[in-house]
């Protein structure tokens, strides 16, 4: 544990973070396994209207610095080459 004064109050800032951080990544997968399930179960109306959600979502992550933009690219282009194998 931290003696100095600011050093204390980065432990108090980062753990801040690291929930924020794991919550949104939380539900960043909730929201893409909710879409996985559409696209298995083969109902493209739900999958349709889930995929603009959960693009949000993984916009926001990025937004937040909790995943890269890269990284959040191949997640949407993989989403979305799944929801149009379905057709």
């Amino acid at each position: 544990m931290p003696n100095i004064k600011s050093a204390k109050k980065r432990v108090l800032v980062i753990d801040k973070k690291t929930e924020r951080n794991k919550a949104l990544k939380s539900e960043m997968r909730t929201e893409v396994k909710k879409l996985l399930a559409a696209i298995e179960s083969g109902d493209k109306q739900a999958a349709t209207a889930l995929f603009p959600h959960t693009c949000s979502v993984i916009d926001g992550a990025v937004t937040k610095g909790v995943i890269k933009k890269n990284t959040a690219a191949n997640k949407k282009s993989g989403l979305a080459k799944k929801l149009n194998a379905m057709a």
